[in-house]
């Protein structure tokens, strides 16, 4: 939690157990914290440094922890004055760049990266300068980075950015690919499915844009379209999919809904809702890890319950009922995104 002040793990937890015991010598604060007491002095030595710790005057081997208010305050307002050094120099370097460009129009226009990790990078940059919102086409062959890897998506949701996601079929019958489905979910994110996405794509902002290069054999590369055109055509197409795409919720444990009196279990919800999104069977036996006659004996309970006859009609009870949890508009803006 105190990383963004400069503080490893080692660090924060002996501050924090200092904070707790108020002092302590080096042999004790080791025990508590499970590590080698050359260890633990050198970790004292490196709060000391910074601010936060002070040895005792009782004692060589004592240490006090300096009140956080003081100490931690005093680190807060340095690195918001360096953040703020920082954004003076990128907005100056970015002018630099503009014009000292031969051709402006066209380096403002696409960038071309090339190689996995450099595209992973930029895929990660342009995910955590995102301020209002993220769209994304997702198809079900991951190249460079996988749902479970994309940390920049799990943090930017967690300040409030909108995440629109559109998801491949075959996304959903990956191995876990229902549990990132159910964190997505849990993030607050809008998520719909279609057969097949024509395309990866990621939008940032409507400001940028990300598109594969490379087929699935050669080096992974990707095309950085910024204002322009094209990136117009990329976020009309995003929206196209988007409105042909099938919304999908989970039952309790993936977007929180209630179950109602009478009315399915977590288990039947899960199954509905990812029939819904047009998985099979055998499919929705695998990721809730059922025996399939288990699934469909629950579809049948599901049925008789609905006091329906078929499966068209069971999804069409599903959302009168309230067993599906309906799609909650939101729009970009009001996400609360800095």
């Amino acid at each position: 939690m105190l990383g963004a002040i400069g503080l490893d793990e080692a660090a924060e937890a002996t501050y924090r157990t200092l904070v707790a015991v108020g002092s302590a010598e080096v042999a004790d604060l080791a025990h508590r914290l499970g590590v080698g007491a050359a260890e633990t002095e050198r970790t004292l030595r490196r709060l000391e440094r910074q601010g936060l710790a002070a040895r005792s005057v009782s004692g060589a081997e004592g240490w006090l922890a300096t009140p956080p208010g003081v100490a931690l305050g005093a680190l807060l307002t340095q690195q918001r004055h360096e953040l703020r050094q920082a954004e003076l120099a990128a907005a100056l370097l970015a002018e630099e760049y503009r014009a000292g460009a031969v051709k402006p129009a066209v380096h403002d226009l696409v960038e071309v990266v090339v190689g996995a990790s450099a595209v992973a990078h930029r895929f990660a940059q342009s995910q955590w300068g995102a301020a209002e919102e993220v769209c994304a086409l997702v198809t079900g062959r991951p190249v460079v980075v996988s749902g479970r890897e994309n940390v920049a998506e799990e943090r930017t949701a967690a300040r409030g950015v909108l995440h629109r996601v559109v998801l491949e079929r075959g996304a959903l019958e990956l191995p876990g690919g229902v549990a990132e489905l159910a964190a997505a979910l849990g993030r607050g994110e809008q998520v719909r499915v279609v057969d097949r996405v024509p395309t990866k794509l990621l939008v940032v902002d409507r400001t940028l844009a990300m598109v594969p290069l490379t087929g699935r054999d050669a080096e992974p590369s990707a095309l950085v379209v910024h204002a322009s055109g094209l990136l117009e055509s990329l976020t009309g197409l995003f929206e196209a999919v988007w409105r042909e795409a099938r919304p999908v919720r989970l039952g309790p444990g993936g977007d929180g809904c209630d179950v109602l009196a009478g009315g399915p279990d977590p288990v039947d919800l899960r199954i509905l809702s990812l029939l819904l999104a047009g998985m099979t069977d055998a499919s929705v036996a695998k990721q809730l890890e059922l025996g399939l006659r288990t699934v469909q004996r629950r579809v049948k309970g599901l049925m008789e319950t609905a006091g329906v006859t078929t499966r068209l009609q069971l999804g069409w009870q599903a959302h009168e009922r309230g067993w599906v949890g309906r799609e909650v508009s939101r729009t970009p803006g009001s996400s609360g995104g800095t």
